[in-house]
């Protein structure tokens, strides 16, 4: 990194972190995806799937073509942006793990910034009925009809606990309910923080009717796969009509992703080793684009490695806000990045698979129970799971060198794997991700510096994230 770079780098960080860029900060909108690979679009090559929205919005805005979800299943990526941190940190250990109320969130800092603060779609970080300690407004949403997981075409949501059946396409669903909330927030002349998570294209695919039909010639569970991508891209650019209609579009920051990488069989990894669940890129990789027509007037592409983790501190800047928390934080702002002011991330970042199952959470049938007992002038109380979310391991997590499942380290274009099997025995693999982005040639013989280097850089990590899953933090 060369002199000039460095202190465009400083600048930018200065700027963004003492004051919003606008006099009236933007509006924020976070959009993502359920289970949908890197490969699964076609700006990123994919032979037959239809995506003529997030193609242009790649054409147009800040294309991320090495971007990382925080782990390679749903909960956990979630918690990852809300908070900014790695979810094992705070007990996201895998899906249907609730968020610990302890935590702050994206939504609580903003809030405090002056943000109306809202929440539509799958949540899965606990419970959505009306007392549990990890709904959307007790992590500082002021708005919210979430899914307790993903959820399908007419399915019941949580309208702020109270449950209620909705028509229609499932991303539609959740879009036109932050759209209708949106027009009324603008009115109040708050800056606006959505979050929009779709239920799509998680298994059972079930696709609208005009989208299954534009893959007539493709398998029936294909023609549903690819029909549910088919609409999200559908719904993601009706959001942005609205926000354009609105008169918002312009000073609005627009970020998609998707929570992990591809599924196994019917995904697009784009070569990718592994997929959904795997710590190797396939099952990490994922599309992303960011949007800021005020801010991003030349279409961009970006080889930096960013992480779903990187969300929180980059939307933290672009507003203006300051945390609470001195909890350290796993991710970086990418503003130096839509500046075009960093072409390296100064610092490495890990990932940790444990082996800690995770919770069933029939979002369909939970909520069909809901809205039965609320027809009936009965509530239901949180699920037992989120009843404790905020308890702490008792007896605390060691931290030490025994870091059970898959863990890896990413520095550079180097990734370095730790596997530690149930009898504590660790192999170590090394890749080159330039060179060898498919992870096939294990290169740890070789670079044993680099392995050593980077064992330690990875395992120093891991007994930070373990004193924080501890509750150190709090």
């Amino acid at each position: 990194m060369n002199f000039r770079t460095i202190l465009l780098l400083a600048c930018a960080v200065v700027h963004f972190a003492t004051e919003p860029v606008f006099a009236k900060p933007p509006h924020i909108v976070l959009v993502m995806a359920d289970d949908q690979g890197w490969g699964d679009m076609a700006y990123n090559g994919h032979p037959v799937v239809k995506t003529p929205n997030f193609d242009e919005s790649a054409a147009n805005g800040l294309k991320f073509d090495r971007f990382y979800a925080a782990a390679p299943v749903c909960s956990p990526t979630r918690a990852s942006v809300l908070t900014g941190r790695t979810p094992n940190r705070s007990a996201v250990f895998s899906w249907g793990h609730p968020i610990r109320p302890q935590e702050e969130t994206i939504a609580e800092v903003l809030k405090g910034a002056g943000y109306t603060t809202g929440h539509f779609g799958k949540w899965h970080l606990g419970s959505v009925r009306k007392d549990s300690p990890s709904n959307p407004a007790r992590n500082g949403f002021d708005r919210w009809v979430s899914a307790a997981n993903f959820y399908d075409n007419g399915s019941v949501l949580s309208d702020e606990g109270t449950a209620v059946k909705k028509e229609g396409e499932s991303s539609a669903i959740a879009v036109d309910d932050a759209v209708e909330w949106m027009r009324g927030a603008i009115d109040e002349d708050a800056p606006i923080f959505a979050v929009i998570w779709f239920g799509s294209p998680h298994h059972p695919h079930r696709a609208a009717d005009e989208d299954r039909a534009l893959y007539a010639d493709q398998p029936d569970n294909v023609r549903d796969f690819y029909g549910e991508i088919t609409g999200m891209d559908r719904a993601y650019g009706r959001l942005k009509s609205s926000l354009d209609e609105m008169g918002i579009l312009e000073n609005t920051v627009l970020w998609y992703c998707s929570d992990n990488g591809a599924l196994p069989k019917i995904g697009n990894t784009g070569g990718r080793r592994g997929d959904k669940g795997d710590i190797y890129e396939g099952g990490l990789a994922v599309p992303a684009i960011l949007e800021w027509p005020a801010r991003i007037k030349v279409p961009a592409t970006t080889e930096i490695r960013a992480t779903t983790c990187d969300i929180f501190p980059t939307v933290l800047d672009i507003a203006g806000a300051k945390r609470k928390s001195k909890a350290p934080l796993d991710g970086i702002s990418l503003v130096p990045v839509i500046e075009g002011a960093l072409d390296e991330r100064p610092d490495g970042f890990g990932f940790w698979q444990h082996p800690t199952r995770g919770i069933g959470t029939p979002s369909d049938e939970w909520m069909e129970e809901l809205l039965a007992a609320q027809k009936e002038g009965r509530d239901l109380p949180p699920h037992e799971s989120s009843q404790r979310a905020a308890e702490l391991p008792d007896p605390p997590y060691p931290v030490s060198d025994n870091f059970p499942g898959h863990s890896a380290w990413i520095d550079g274009d180097w990734k370095l794997h730790r596997i530690q099997d149930a009898d504590g025995d660790v192999t170590i693999e090394l890749y080159n991700l330039d060179a060898d982005p498919s992870e096939e040639h294990d290169v740890s013989r070789e670079k044993s510096e680099v392995v050593e280097k980077n064992v330690l850089l990875l395992e120093n990590w891991l007994e930070s994230v373990a004193r924080s899953l501890n509750g150190e933090d709090y």
